[in-house]
């Protein structure tokens, strides 16, 4: 399952949804420490030309099977997934052949073939009553999506004892193509478009920079470590005080400050509820990890820079 590289050998990285947002920041980190190969549903090359692409539908089991038996990965980390909550409300048959139905065939696969593999959870599989989840709280969803994340993560941690549940807070950062699925990027846009942005006060979140995030994600594919793991940010806040924080650190004049609006998202009619306070605790990450766990500012300032850069 190695790769030469001159007198280097580099273990196999095999990386599901290739073209989102985590993922691409997930093969930029990889890459220096593994041969990384990923999978998505249209043909993409990534930005720095580090990874192998790979086109399967992730739905068609005959073809994930193909594809990793050709690779034959030392670990996979799944980022792939039907994320939009509202979405997966009003068309739970496709969610649920996402979320559920994919990363069973995924995790029978590694399984079968000895694969460590490193499922993206989230912290929408909590009801927000309390705050501050350790990875021992029993997870309570209150939409459907947060239902087939659960589901899925029964899935993953039964399935063999080297793989590992990493739940997602709110990831904050920049795509390294496209617009993927960054609010920050979101906000941005329509800031500079004169359009008003809300964002919900009633949401608590411990926000990750999606470099720190992809840069764990990477340490969990190649270390010992199993079972539940919570990736998560420093810094607690809900999400409208959290948008002030970041027109802050971008020097917003006052007119595009203006543009920010506070809401409560389960006010709003024909949405999913969403959980109010699903802020994680990171005790377990900053313990057990070599990356380290950020503040909100710190993670903002370190994408901030890293999107200067390029």
């Amino acid at each position: 399952m190695k790769v030469e590289q001159g007198n280097e050998v580099k273990k196999k990285l095999l990386i599901t949804g290739s073209t989102g947002f985590v993922a691409g920041h997930v093969i930029e980190q990889a890459s220096e420490n593994w041969s990384v190969h990923g999978v998505s549903r249209s043909i993409h090359t990534s930005s720095s030309g580090s990874a192998q692409n790979h086109v399967a539908d992730l739905l068609e089991p005959d073809q994930v099977s193909r594809l990793i038996q050709e690779i034959r990965p030392d670990a996979v980390i799944h980022t792939a997934a039907m994320a939009n909550i509202d979405q997966c409300q009003t068309d739970q048959v496709s969610a649920h052949a996402v979320n559920v139905g994919a990363t069973s065939t995924i995790a029978e696969l590694c399984k079968n073939m000895g694969i460590k593999l490193v499922y993206c959870s989230t912290d929408s599989i909590f009801d927000g009553e309390k705050g501050n989840y350790e990875e021992t709280d029993t997870p309570h969803p209150v939409n459907f999506y947060a239902e087939t994340k659960v589901e899925a993560e029964k899935i993953v941690l039964s399935a063999s004892d080297r793989n590992v549940v990493a739940r997602l807070s709110l990831v904050m950062g920049f795509p390294v193509s496209g617009k993927g699925n960054s609010f920050l990027n979101d906000m941005i846009l329509k800031i500079g478009r004169n359009e008003p942005v809300n964002f919900p006060q009633n949401e608590i979140r411990t926000p990750i920079d999606v470099i720190t995030l992809a840069t764990a994600l990477a340490e969990l594919a190649g270390n010992i470590f199993h079972g539940i793991i919570h990736l998560a940010g420093n810094t607690r806040s809900d999400r409208y005080s959290m948008a002030q924080k970041i027109a802050d650190i971008l020097g917003l004049p006052p007119e595009s400050r203006s543009l920010i609006r506070g809401t409560d998202s389960n006010s709003i009619p024909g949405r999913a509820r969403r959980p109010n306070d699903a802020s994680l605790n990171n005790s377990k990450a900053r313990q057990l990890l070599r990356t380290p766990m950020l503040t909100l500012e710190e993670g903002l300032q370190q994408v901030i820079k890293a999107h200067k850069t390029n």
